[in-house]
């Protein structure tokens, strides 16, 4: 009971609350911005991942694939340090687009590998079934692949945006104001005894923000199913 108290307390206490606001705002901000771009930059990856091997795509073919290696292989907390004290260590260089970047260029490679997976995964019969009818590659790809890998894609995509909203915790570590740190703060500056409280606390603003995110997912996927059955 004691501990539910602490937590009421909390709530109830409108400078703590403030500065988890004001932490969620800057979660919130990062986690959309860099979905965004990891999509964005995702899916132009992985379409030049799977195009035709000529030669003007066996430049921009290895690029993508050492993009992937690399971003895939390496830490999310190191390439976000990388972005902070080495690329943009500009005196007064906003931290938020700072961790946008970095977030949305670590996303954008499970995205591509996420979107080149649903696309390679609809039966090669239906781009036959395409040429067949005399359609071109790009409209066949347009119309029938695309859509069919969409539904494939969806449910992965999710659980990369949900990774994302966790990873994006580590922000504080540059000195940024997020769920974390607001968490830290609180802890530190209050007459509790330890951290447990403000933690918990920030940890249901996680699980709330992941849920809703789950469950837009699902229905969007509900829909899709539906759409199969008309």
């Amino acid at each position: 009971m004691d501990f539910i108290t602490k937590i009421i307390e909390l709530f109830s206490t409108e400078k703590y609350m403030s500065s988890i606001w004001k932490g969620l705002e800057t979660t919130l901000v990062i986690s959309v911005l860099a979905a965004l771009l990891g999509l964005v930059l995702g899916t132009i990856v992985a379409f030049v991942t799977i195009a035709n091997d000529t030669k003007w795509m066996k430049i921009p073919k290895i690029i993508c694939k050492i993009y992937i290696t690399v971003i895939r292989g390496t830490p999310m907390a190191l390439q976000l340090f990388i972005m902070a004290y080495v690329i943009f260590a500009i005196r007064g260089f906003p931290q938020v687009i700072t961790a946008t970047i970095a977030f949305g260029i670590n996303s954008g490679a499970y995205v591509a590998e996420s979107i080149r997976a649903g696309i390679l995964s609809v039966d090669i019969g239906q781009t036959e079934a395409g040429r067949a009818l005399g359609l071109p590659g790009r409209i066949t790809m347009l119309r029938i692949v695309i859509p069919q890998a969409i539904k494939n894609v969806i449910p992965a995509i999710g659980n990369e945006l949900i990774a994302l909203i966790k990873e994006t915790s580590i922000v504080s570590m540059i000195g940024m104001y997020d769920l974390t740190m607001a968490a830290k703060i609180i802890g530190s500056g209050n007459n509790m005894a330890s951290y447990i409280v403000p933690m918990a606390v920030v940890a249901m603003f996680y699980l709330a923000i992941v849920y809703i995110l789950t469950f837009g997912i699902k229905k969007i996927e509900r829909r899709l199913r539906a759409s199969d059955r008309r």
